[in-house]
């Protein structure tokens, strides 16, 4: 199915899955809420597993597009580097935050587009990295380590910081925090 063509049905599958979670949804649930027959929904996604997979590559796709947005602006690295990591969540985890099958829906995510989620969570790394790494080489920070470890402690600390404060408003608070000391240090 072409990207112009497919981008209905994923973003039918998409409400259908918030509206029953990845273990109610059917094939019919979809080809009735994209407007078309079962039979062409089959001839383009021959499983829900594919098309789930399908709304995965997409969904990657898009947050690293506002990832790399995010890393174009011209701001300080280390800001353009926070603002690239929390456009990349937002734009994975706001289409089903409202969704009671939320939880649901991220733990099917991890278990069946795993390889998906492991090759855009790489792929953002190697962007962050590219950034802090030309950023260090036109002396906008002084790095003592390679770009990518950097990265991989920014990351890393953003998520211990989500586990250990569910509160939004603080974890925010927190986070900002977090940033603006890795900023004064890098200096």
């Amino acid at each position: 199915m072409t990207h112009d063509r497919s981008g209905p049905v994923l973003d039918a599958a998409l409400a259908v899955f918030c509206q029953y979670g990845y273990a109610k949804t059917t094939m019919s649930d979809v080809a009735r809420a994209a407007g078309i027959s079962r039979a062409a929904l089959y001839l383009h996604f021959s499983t829900k597993e594919e098309l789930f997979r399908a709304g995965s590559r997409r969904a990657h796709a898009q947050a690293l597009a506002a990832a790399d947005a995010a890393l174009a602006t011209p701001r300080h690295v280390i800001t353009r580097v926070d603002r690239a990591m929390s456009a990349y969540i937002t734009e994975l985890t706001a289409p089903t935050a409202a969704s009671p099958h939320s939880g649901e829906l991220l733990d099917a995510g991890l278990s069946v587009t795993a390889d998906i989620v492991a090759e855009s969570n790489h792929a953002l790394l190697d962007r962050l990295a590219t950034a802090l790494d030309t950023a260090a080489a036109a002396g906008e920070i002084q790095l003592d380590v390679p770009g990518i470890e950097l990265a991989q402690v920014l990351v890393a600390a953003a998520e211990g910081l989500k586990r250990a404060i569910p509160d939004a408003r603080t974890w925010r608070d927190r986070r900002a925090l977090f940033f603006r000391l890795v900023e004064a240090a890098l200096r």
